[in-house]
C-alpha cells in the first residue's frame, strides 16, 4: 500500500491561501494576485494616515481623490469592529481589464483594480471597493490587533481560515457596504434572485451546498449566503454582533469549529442551525412580497434541462432560429442557434468576457473578450472580436484595446462600444465594423463610468448608461447633445436599447428585475415585463415582439411576447439590510468627503524589493522539518525564502535560501542549500554507509509566455538552468569521492494547447501537451552523461460529455550519470514494481469520466461534491519488457471531491487498484490519493 504525497509543505500554507481570496466585486473567484506588471509602468505612492497608496502615475488624480476617501471612511467602516486606525499599503492597478479587489496578507496589502466592469452598483467603483475591502481590513485588525509582531501574517492566515467560514467575512463586508451607502449589492434584487428562487420553487439548500456550490445546480454562493446570515444577525443582535463573534474568536482560538462555539454563545445555534432558521425566514419574507406583486409564467423556448444552463442575451435570426450565448456546468460558453422545435446547433466557443455579451445585426456578429499579455499577466486587454454569419469569417477588429460592450448599428457597418484609458478616462467611440478604426470619439467631460451603448435604427441616436457617486443616469445622445432621461437613480439600469421612439431598460423598480421603457419625450417609464424571478436583455424582433431572458429555478431561460405597456406597480423589494443601516445611522459615508492635495513620491521598485512578513513551520517529510522566514513584496516582483531544517534520520541541519526577480521577461531564481547528505555503497564485499555536507546552487532562468484566443489558450515555457555543488567534510567515504559537481546543465521547453473547460469536466476536451528535456555535463569530464526526454500528453473526447481520454507516449535515452534518472511520466505502480531494465520510454492510456454528483452533507465532517472514475492501461519499454499487446500495468481508480469539516478547499481524495504484468510475479497494488485545491 502507497500513500502519494501531493504536497510536502505544512498545511497552514496551504489553508492559509484561500482564506484571503477576499474579491469583491468580481464576476469571478481568485487567489489574490502573484503576477506582475510590464517594468516600465512607472509608479507613485501617497501616505495618507495609515494608507500607503501606491500607483501608477497615470492614476494620479485618482490615487489624491483615494488618499482623501480612505482615511475619512475607516472610522466609519470599522465603527461596527470598534477599529478606528489601520495601517496597511494599497495599490491601484490598472494594466487589465478585469474588474476586482481583494485585501490579503503575506504581505500584508489590499488592491483596487480600477478598471471597472460594465455592470456593477450604482455609484463610483473605487468608492465601491474601497467601502467594502476596508471593512475586510478592520476584520483583520481586530482579529490580529494593530500592535507589530514578529512575522506572523502567514500563521494569521491559517488561523482566519481554520476558524472563520469565508461566508462570514463577506456577508459582513456586504452587510456594511450596503448599510454605510445608498448602493451596495444587498440592494440588488438579482444578486440575491438564484436564492430566492430556488427557495419559492420549493427547493431549500443544506448549509454546505450553499456554502460551497454544486457540480449540477444553481446555489446563492457564499456572499450572499453570508449576506443574509449576517444581515439576519444585525437585525436580531445588534450593530456589534461581528464584534462580539469576532472577539470571542481571539480570545479562545484553539477550539474545533471556533466560529460555529462562538455563534452557539451568542445565538444560541451553531453555523447549520443559524443557517437553516435564517433560510426559513427568508422563505417567509419572499412569499409574502410574492403576494404583493402581479407576475405572468413565459413559455421557454429553449430545451428544458434539470442542469444548471444559461442561454444569454437571445436574439431572433429569423421567424424558426434564435441566437444566442450559452453555458452550463457540463459546457464552457459559446455561441449556439436553437430552432422552433428547440433543438439546438453549437457555432463556435468564446474566450473569458467581463459579462456576456454580444450584439448581432445584418448577419454580423460582434463580441468582447479578454486578452491577456503573453507575458506580464496583470497587463490584458479587451478587445472586439466579429463573425460573419454567411461567409463564415471570423475577425478580430482590435488588438492591445480596452473596448468594452460593442454594439452594431442596424446595417452591421458601426460599432458603438465604451473606451477606457490608462487614466480612467471614459469615452464613447464609433468604430468602423470591417476595419476596426476609430471613426468618432464622444466627449465625457464628467468622466462618468460609461456602460453598455446602443444605436437606434437610423445610426444616429445612441442610449447608454452613465454611472457617478450620485447614482445612474439614463443617456440620449443625438449627435453632440445629450439628454439625460433617468437622473441619479439607485436603480440597477442596465442594457438600453431602442424600440420605435422608447428605450428599453432593465430595472427592479417593483422590486424585481424586469423590463421596462422610457418614452423619450414624456420620459414616463412602463413596465413590458412580469417575470416572477427577473427578466432581461429584451431584444425586439421583426413582428413587433420583444425576446428576451426570462430567470428560472435552473438558470437564465429564453421567453417571447408580444408588447404591451403596464404599471410598474409597487415596490415590493426587501431590505434585508434596513436593521443595519438604522444602527449605524451614517447615511452616505462618501458624503463631504475632503478635498485635499497630498504629496506624491515616486516608488522605486529597486529599492523596494523585500517585504519580510512570515516565519512559519514547514515540513518536507516525516524526516525533515524546520522553520523558513518568507518575503514576497508589495509589486510580486520578487520573493525571498530563507531558513532551517532538521534532519531527523542524519541528526543534522540543512541551511536554505532561495530568491526569484520576476520583473525581466525572464523569471530569474536562484536556490542556495548547504545540506548533509548520506549514502551506502558496496565496499569490500559490505555495505558501507558514507556521510558528507554540501553547498548546492542552482541558478534558473525561465520564460513563461501564454496566449488566448476565443475558448483556446496556447502556453510557451522555456527553462534553462546549470547548478554548482561543493561537498566537504566526508565521513567514511571511498578515494574516488567526488568533491565538486560542476554546472551540469538543463534545457526544457514545454508547449501547451487546451480549450476553455468547465467544472465539470475532469481535462479538456481537446487539449496537447509536448514536453522536451534535455540535461548533460558539459563542463565536467569525470561526470558525463545525458539524458533526452521527449514527453506528449494528448487529450481527446470521450464517449459522453465531460469525459476524458488521455493518451500519453515519452522516450528518453539517459546515459553516464544519469542513466537511472527518470524524467518522462511513468506506469502507475512504477515504484512499487522491480525494474527488468533502465527506462526509456512508456504509452499510457487513461479513461476518466465523473458519474455522480451527489451534494451530499455528512453533517459536519464532510461535503462530497462528486464522484469520478477512471480505467487505465499502461505500457513501458515497449520492445524490451513487454509487447504491445500486453501492458505493463492496468485497473480501475475512484476519486472524489469534497470539502471537509466545513472547510472551503476542494479535498480530492481517491484510491487506484493497479494489477500488474504477470512476469514481474507481483500481487495487486493498492494507492490512495489526496490533494487540494482553493
Amino acid at each position: 500500500m502507497n500513500l502519494i504525497k501531493a504536497n510536502k509543505k505544512l498545511f497552514i500554507i496551504y489553508l492559509s491561501t484561500f482564506t484571503l481570496s477576499f474579491v469583491s466585486l468580481s464576476v469571478f473567484g481568485q487567489i489574490f494576485s502573484t503576477t506582475q506588471n510590464p517594468l516600465s509602468v512607472k509608479w507613485n505612492y501617497i501616505q495618507s494616515a495609515g494608507f500607503k497608496i501606491i500607483y501608477p502615475q497615470e492614476l494620479e488624480k485618482e490615487a489624491q481623490r483615494m488618499a482623501n476617501t480612505l482615511p475619512f471612511i475607516y472610522p466609519k467602516i470599522g465603527l461596527g469592529l470598534r477599529q478606528q486606525n489601520t495601517s496597511i499599503p494599497l495599490l491601484l492597478q490598472n494594466r487589465g481589464t478585469l474588474a476586482n479587489g481583494f485585501v490579503q496578507l503575506a504581505p500584508k496589502k489590499s488592491e483596487f483594480y480600477a478598471t471597472p466592469p460594465q455592470y456593477f452598483d450604482s455609484q463610483d467603483w473605487l468608492n465601491n471597493l474601497a467601502v467594502h475591502e476596508l471593512r475586510h481590513i478592520a476584520q483583520f485588525d481586530k482579529l490580529t490587533g494593530t500592535q507589530a509582531h514578529p512575522f506572523p501574517e502567514l500563521l494569521y492566515f491559517a488561523y482566519f481560515g481554520a476558524g472563520i467560514p469565508t461566508w462570514f467575512f463577506e456577508g459582513d463586508a456586504v452587510v456594511n457596504e450596503t448599510a454605510l451607502t445608498e448602493s451596495g449589492r444587498g440592494r440588488q434584487p438579482n444578486w440575491i434572485m438564484p436564492f430566492r428562487t430556488s427557495i419559492l420553487e420549493g427547493k431549500k439548500f443544506s448549509y454546505s451546498k450553499a456554502y460551497f456550490g454544486s457540480n449540477k445546480d444553481v446555489t446563492p454562493g457564499y456572499y450572499q449566503t453570508g449576506y443574509l446570515m449576517v444581515a439576519n444577525m444585525k437585525e436580531k443582535y445588534g450593530q456589534f454582533i461581528s464584534d462580539s463573534l469576532l472577539g470571542d474568536i481571539r480570545k479562545r482560538p484553539v477550539r474545533l469549529y471556533p466560529f460555529s462555539q462562538s455563534l452557539k454563545k451568542f445565538t444560541r445555534e451553531n453555523t447549520k442551525k443559524y443557517f437553516l432558521s435564517t433560510q426559513e425566514k427568508l422563505a417567509e419574507k419572499w412569499k409574502a412580497q410574492g403576494a404583493k406583486i402581479q407576475t405572468e409564467n413565459y413559455e421557454s423556448l429553449n430545451k428544458k434541462t434539470s442542469l444548471a444552463t444559461n442561454y444569454f442575451l437571445p436574439v431572433r435570426l429569423n421567424k424558426n432560429q434564435i441566437l444566442a450565448l450559452k453555458e452550463s456546468k457540463q459546457d464552457a460558453r459559446y455561441f449556439v442557434i436553437i430552432n422552433n422545435d428547440k433543438s439546438e446547433r453549437k457555432l463556435f466557443g468564446v474566450g473569458y468576457q467581463e459579462q456576456p455579451w454580444f450584439s448581432y445585426k445584418n448577419d454580423v456578429l460582434v463580441w468582447d473578450e479578454i486578452r491577456y499579455d503573453p507575458r506580464y499577466k496583470q497587463r490584458s486587454y479587451s478587445v472586439i472580436c466579429s463573425y460573419n454569419l454567411k461567409t463564415k469569417k471570423f475577425k478580430k477588429l482590435s488588438s492591445q484595446s480596452r473596448l468594452f460592450s460593442p454594439s452594431l448599428a442596424d446595417d452591421g457597418k458601426k460599432i458603438v462600444a465604451v473606451k477606457v484609458e490608462l487614466n480612467n478616462q471614459f469615452n464613447l467611440v464609433e468604430i468602423d465594423a470591417s476595419s476596426g478604426m476609430i471613426l468618432k470619439t464622444y466627449p465625457n467631460p464628467e468622466n462618468e463610468i460609461l456602460q453598455t451603448p446602443s444605436f437606434d435604427k437610423t445610426g444616429n441616436r445612441i442610449a447608454y448608461i452613465g454611472v457617478s457617486e450620485k447614482g445612474k443616469n439614463l443617456w440620449l445622445m443625438e449627435g453632440d447633445k445629450k439628454t439625460r432621461l433617468i437622473s441619479n437613480s439607485r436603480q440597477q439600469l442596465s442594457r438600453p436599447i431602442f424600440l420605435g421612439d422608447k428605450i428599453v431598460i432593465n430595472a427592479h423598480f417593483n422590486g424585481i428585475d424586469n423590463i421596462y421603457s422610457i418614452d423619450i419625450t414624456s420620459k414616463k417609464i412602463s413596465a413590458l415585463s412580469s417575470s416572477k424571478y427577473g427578466a432581461f436583455n429584451p431584444t425586439e424582433t421583426e413582428d413587433g415582439k420583444i425576446i428576451f431572458n426570462d430567470y428560472k429555478i435552473n438558470g437564465y431561460e429564453i421567453a417571447e411576447q408580444a408588447i404591451a405597456e403596464k404599471s410598474i406597480g409597487e415596490n415590493a423589494f426587501v431590505d434585508f439590510s434596513s436593521a443595519a443601516e438604522k444602527q449605524e445611522n451614517t447615511g452616505n459615508v462618501f458624503e463631504n468627503i475632503p478635498d485635499s492635495i497630498f504629496q506624491s513620491k515616486r516608488f522605486r521598485q529597486g529599492l523596494n524589493l523585500f517585504s519580510f512578513h512570515s516565519i512559519i513551520p514547514v515540513i518536507d517529510d516525516e524526516y525533515v522539518f524546520g522553520m523558513e522566514l518568507q518575503s514576497n513584496n508589495l509589486l510580486n516582483t520578487m520573493d525571498f525564502y530563507t531558513g532551517a531544517k532538521y534532519h531527523r534520520d542524519l541528526k543534522r541541519f540543512e541551511y536554505t535560501a532561495d530568491i526569484s526577480y520576476k520583473a525581466l521577461y525572464p523569471v530569474l531564481s536562484l536556490t542556495y542549500r548547504n545540506r548533509p547528505k548520506r549514502t551506502f555503497y558496496r565496499a569490500k564485499n559490505a555495505i558501507q554507509q558514507g556521510d558528507w555536507r554540501e553547498n548546492y546552487i542552482k541558478l534558473n532562468a525561465s520564460v513563461p509566455l501564454s496566449f488566448n484566443a476565443r475558448n483556446n489558450t496556447y502556453a510557451f515555457t522555456l527553462n534553462a538552468a546549470t547548478s554548482f555543488t561543493k561537498r566537504y567534510l566526508p565521513e567514511n567515504m571511498p578515494t574516488n569521492f567526488i568533491r565538486e559537481l560542476k554546472f551540469p546543465m538543463e534545457y526544457n521547453f514545454t508547449f501547451n494547447h487546451s480549450v476553455r473547460t468547465t467544472e465539470r469536466d475532469i481535462a479538456p476536451k481537446w487539449a496537447q501537451v509536448l514536453r522536451a528535456t534535455y540535461n548533460h555535463q558539459p563542463f565536467d569530464k569525470n561526470l558525463g552523461g545525458e539524458i533526452l526526454a521527449l514527453e506528449s500528453f494528448l487529450y481527446f473526447p470521450g464517449f459522453a460529455k465531460n469525459h476524458s481520454f488521455l493518451a500519453s507516449f515519452n522516450y528518453q535515452k539517459a546515459s553516464g550519470v544519469n542513466q537511472y534518472a527518470t524524467e518522462i511520466a511513468t506506469v502507475y505502480g512504477y515504484n512499487n514494481i522491480l525494474a527488468k531494465s533502465k527506462l526509456q520510454n512508456s504509452m499510457l492510456f487513461n479513461y476518466r469520466f465523473p458519474f455522480a454528483f451527489p451534494d451530499w452533507e455528512l453533517s459536519s465532517l464532510a461535503y462530497v461534491r462528486n464522484f469520478r472514475a477512471g480505467l487505465f492501461c499502461h505500457y513501458e519499454n515497449i520492445g524490451l519488457d513487454t509487447n504491445i499487446g500486453e501492458p505493463k500495468t492496468y485497473g480501475v481508480e475512484l476519486n472524489s471531491s469534497l470539502n471537509i469539516l466545513r472547510y472551503q478547499p476542494v479535498v480530492d481524495v481517491g484510491a487506484r487498484l493497479v494489477f500488474v504484468n504477470k512476469i514481474y510475479n507481483q500481487n495487486p497494488i493498492l494507492e490512495f490519493s489526496f490533494n487540494y485545491s482553493f
